[in-house]
């Protein structure tokens, strides 16, 4: 009886035709906002999964590619991000508040934002594809293989961009099971076009990296104009209307004010990202490639827990909106219970089978063993993990993008980025240095971030 009652949960849960978050039981609301949100980031993680396998099939500097142009295409990550936790935040106020006029005008202006800022970047990472790569690092060998897969990906970063900012919109809204099929859609095509323009097949050459990049871009692209439909079908809570798609200058400056917390945290974990691959890159492309597989396991396990994060920052937003405070903040805690019990279970496989993984990704032992070292050092610091993560999406979902930020500041830049320098070339641990910087540095962000939320101060923020 309690497992048909589950299915018949879930399966409303996918149908997304489930609107009460501020009022009734708020373990029944984060699961009905948790399983599409979750199975979205599921989608998302697969992205980064499917491409290194089929890409680690072209050898190391391949693989290399893949993660030095990552590496650099998380600060287009962020400002998608920044923009999506402003939509966010800001919808999920006004649907809380029951304007779901202003919901919709919000979305416009952020979306429209979001498409001139990744226009900027396609211009300028096209044209400086290569000179991208060679200031992370990249040997000759890979500037040669690899520069036509930056430029194309830094070309299609629209695609990035708007899928993160609607996904946003439609989470704030409550409409995460339409977020959800967008990434299922966009997957699936990426996971169709991989082996197909990577390898080649009957009369379509294989590309090689550049089909990678090619795969992954048309499979975002279709993903936004399935976005793009509903908002303006109006199938979802919001709809972009006539009177939506009007610029209003004060919703807009209200969206930069949030969007710019969201950006300063996510470019500020870029950027430590960033100098920690480039770290690796004084290792060899062997380092450098497993530490690339293991970052990727990683985010294919951390995606998900940043989906059920997710339904922390709408049930954060709506419920302050609607002037429940203690209800957001029982969200939080029962979200963050949850995500602590799948991480635990994550780390204790990673723990015993790390190297079974990463050979999944690579035929090669010396990447293999590389690899699993990075990932079973990564996955200690997992529980802390899983409470950061949702402290920090519901200090966003509060609009308080700032508070994170600081903190990113503090623990990544004062205490990883010297820390990792250190151990790795001063005290001559290698890559060994940066994998156990991460596990401290990211630890002692959630502890922080905990004593910050208890503090209650986000309660009080307006949007």
């Amino acid at each position: 009886m309690r497992v048909t009652k589950l299915l018949y949960h879930f399966r409303h849960a996918l149908e997304g035709d489930y609107d009460k978050y501020t009022s009734g039981s708020i373990r029944k609301a984060i699961f009905y906002l948790a399983v599409p949100m979750i199975l979205e980031m599921i989608m998302e993680s697969l992205f980064a999964i499917v491409d290194i396998f089929f890409v680690g099939r072209l050898g190391v500097n391949a693989v290399a590619t893949v993660g030095l142009t990552e590496s650099v295409v998380t600060i287009v990550y962020s400002i998608g991000i920044g923009f999506s936790m402003a939509a966010t935040a800001v919808i999920s106020r006004r649907v809380g508040e029951k304007r779901l006029d202003k919901a919709a005008s919000a979305a416009f202006q952020v979306i429209l934002l979001g498409a001139i800022f990744s226009l900027l970047i396609s211009i300028s990472g096209y044209i400086y594809g290569g000179e991208v790569l060679a200031l992370m690092g990249a040997s000759e060998g890979i500037l040669q293989e690899g520069t036509r897969y930056t430029q194309i990906i830094f070309a299609g970063n629209i695609s990035i961009m708007l899928l993160f900012i609607i996904n946003g919109a439609f989470r704030g809204a409550g409409n995460a099971a339409i977020a959800m099929r967008t990434l299922w859609i966009a997957n699936g095509i990426n996971i169709f076009l991989d082996p197909l323009l990577i390898f080649g097949l009957w009369i379509i050459p294989g590309m090689g990296i550049e089909g990678a990049a090619w795969a992954t871009t048309i499979g975002r692209s279709i993903g936004v104009f399935y976005q793009l439909y509903h908002l303006v079908k109006g199938s979802t809570r919001i709809k972009l209307d006539r009177q939506a798609i009007k610029l209003r200058w004060k919703t807009v400056l209200n969206i930069i004010k949030v969007s710019s917390g969201g950006m300063g945290q996510f470019l500020i974990d870029s950027a430590s990202w960033i100098f920690l691959t480039r770290i690796v890159s004084e290792f060899g492309s062997v380092a450098l490639a497993g530490y690339t597989i293991a970052f990727r396991i990683v985010m294919f396990t951390l995606l998900p827990a940043w989906g059920l994060s997710n339904a922390a920052a709408t049930m954060v937003g709506q419920n302050l909106g609607a002037k429940f405070p203690d209800r957001a903040e029982k969200a939080v805690w029962y979200t963050a219970k949850y995500n602590v019990y799948f991480l635990g279970v994550v780390s204790l496989v990673f723990l015993f089978t790390a190297d079974i993984f990463v050979g999944w990704f690579s035929p090669e032992a010396e990447v293999v063993n590389a690899g699993a070292t990075a990932l079973k050092i990564f996955c200690l610091g997992y529980i802390f993990f899983a409470f950061g993560m949702v402290i920090v999406q519901a200090f966003n979902g509060a609009g308080d993008t700032r508070t994170p930020t600081f903190i990113n500041m503090g623990v990544l830049w004062v205490l990883q980025l010297p820390l990792a320098y250190l151990l790795a070339i001063q005290y001559d641990l290698g890559a060994l240095g940066v994998y156990i910087t991460i596990a401290i540095s990211h630890s002692l962000h959630a502890l922080v971030s905990l004593w910050i939320f208890k503090k209650g101060k986000w309660k009080e923020m307006k949007v």
